[in-house]
């Protein structure tokens, strides 16, 4: 694919390399992700800490909460796309005569 050809409806919006696998910018959020969701998580758990009195559990739980979460995040985006990339490399594999 060189990049002039049309794409299908459900190719719109996706990022590619050249060869039909992902391309590396699709990933780019994924370490914003993470420290987001940490950060958030910190500061969700330091918030009840201040309300419950309960210093520092709900912080270390928030954090860890974060952490687990962005990491299922990371972990479904990653396997959509390796499933994306093993179907396109099945086509591929299909199509050659």
């Amino acid at each position: 694919m060189t990049g002039t050809e049309k794409h299908p409806k459900s190719e719109i919006g996706r990022t590619t390399d050249s060869d039909g696998g992902t391309s590396p910018s699709e990933f780019a959020g994924l370490g914003i992700q993470f420290v987001v969701a940490i950060l958030g998580g910190l500061y969700a758990g330091q918030w009840l800490d201040r309300k419950l009195g309960s210093a520092p559990w709900f912080l270390v739980i928030g954090v860890f909460v974060g952490a687990g979460l962005s990491f299922y995040g990371m972990y479904s985006k990653l396997m959509k796309a390796q499933a994306r990339q093993d179907a396109a490399r099945k086509a591929r594999r299909e199509d050659q005569p």
